[in-house]
């Protein structure tokens, strides 16, 4: 069975959210105390929302590659089933360390494989001519580079340009929603 349908949205939707969430906090530096609750908070937000609904993408995409063969007539959902789920669980392991309140310098290792994901992003979408998508992966290796010193050095400074960017890309991640939700259920065709 053949589906023209992929579920992107919930992707970009969950993710626009977190970033959000964590944008807010880092840019904002509201709530600026930092306390278990807070953590609690930001660590339910990252798992549920960005995790959850992003792994849930890449593995419904998975399936439609692989299984039950819906999605073949577009061969570059296999990097968006890639990185949804590489993304998905990355929110995971943030979202649950910063519940229990562990060591967030670790992060700075991660985003070196992240911004080598969010590369390929932009180079495959690039290729594709799929400019909206190739602009997120930019987006997307902009929070990376600003979240290595973010974190290794725990910088103040760079915590806040990675929350810039948080916000921004949130914001390009709810024009990407907004674009598949109305393409697909209206038959519009927005930049995708």
């Amino acid at each position: 069975m053949v589906s023209p349908l992929p579920p992107i949205a919930v992707g970009f939707f969950g993710l626009g959210v977190g970033y959000y969430v964590y944008g807010g906090v880092e840019f904002f530096r509201y709530p600026s105390e930092k306390s278990q609750a807070l953590n609690h908070a930001l660590g339910q937000w990252g798992l549920w929302m960005p995790g959850f609904l992003q792994f849930l993408t890449g593995i419904i995409l998975w399936l439609g590659l692989t299984i039950f063969k819906a999605f073949q007539s577009s061969p570059v959902l296999y990097m968006a089933a890639l990185a949804f789920t590489a993304y998905g669980v990355h929110w995971f392991a943030l979202g649950l360390n910063r519940y229990v309140g562990g060591d967030t310098r670790v992060d700075g290792y991660m985003a070196i494989a992240f911004l080598w994901i969010s590369i390929i992003g932009a180079t495959v979408f690039f290729i594709a001519k799929d400019f909206p998508v190739m602009v997120l992966f930019i987006l997307l290796a902009l929070v990376y580079i600003s979240d290595i010193p973010a974190s290794l050095l725990q910088s103040d400074t760079w915590t806040r340009i990675k929350g810039l960017w948080h916000l921004v890309t949130a914001t390009w991640l709810m024009y990407l929603t907004f674009a598949a939700a109305l393409n697909f259920s209206l038959g519009y065709h927005l930049p995708l």
